[in-house]
């Protein structure tokens, strides 16, 4: 027998899958991708629906059927775009808005609400999601030395510490001036 059981490698390849998914789900917009392809399915579906009662058939099938189903699918493709191409976020997030906004008159008033509020947040989240700073990052910039002196931001010889003793300008006419 084995010291390890099949039942603790599929815990750990379980383990390593949510790492994985949790990784890739913080270096992108995911909630906003979420909620903008869960607007765009009820904008889609509700004017190609219809509800059995009995005998009777309710549709809310309307003339603008066509235009509902391009928003929903444009919005579906919106929110995979912010997942997989997170780089143009601000640009998916403003198109979600506006597809959001432009459902309402269109789609029986943005798939009763629900379609048009959920991009319409995603488009937001969106919009405003930027990518955070990992766990091993440290934020760039000068450390200072031990011994309590002044790091200077530009590398190379500074005036004042006695490598540089004059100065030089230039003029407006172009020409070097030596200054002293």
């Amino acid at each position: 027998m084995s010291a390890e059981s099949p039942g603790q490698q599929n815990e750990h390849f379980l383990r390593v899958i949510k790492r994985r998914f949790r990784d890739w789900r913080g270096q992108r917009p995911f909630w906003a991708g979420l909620l903008t392809i869960l607007g765009g399915i009820p904008i889609a579906y509700f004017p190609y629906a219809s509800l059995k009662i009995g005998h009777m058939t309710l549709a809310m099938a309307t003339t603008a059927g066509a235009g509902s189903l391009i928003i929903g699918v444009l919005l579906v493709t919106l929110g995979l775009t912010m997942w997989f191409h997170h780089i143009v976020r601000v640009f998916a997030g403003v198109a979600s808005i506006l597809l959001a906004l432009v459902s309402l008159p269109v789609s029986n008033v943005g798939g009763f609400l629900i379609g048009f509020l959920l991009a319409l947040i995603g488009g937001a989240l969106s919009i405003a999601w930027a990518p955070g700073k990992g766990e091993t990052e440290e934020a760039p910039g000068p450390s200072a030395p031990a011994d309590g002196r002044d790091v200077p931001l530009v590398p190379g010889p500074q005036v004042g510490d006695g490598t540089i003793t004059q100065k030089t300008g230039v003029h407006v006419d172009g020409g070097r001036n030596s200054a002293g």
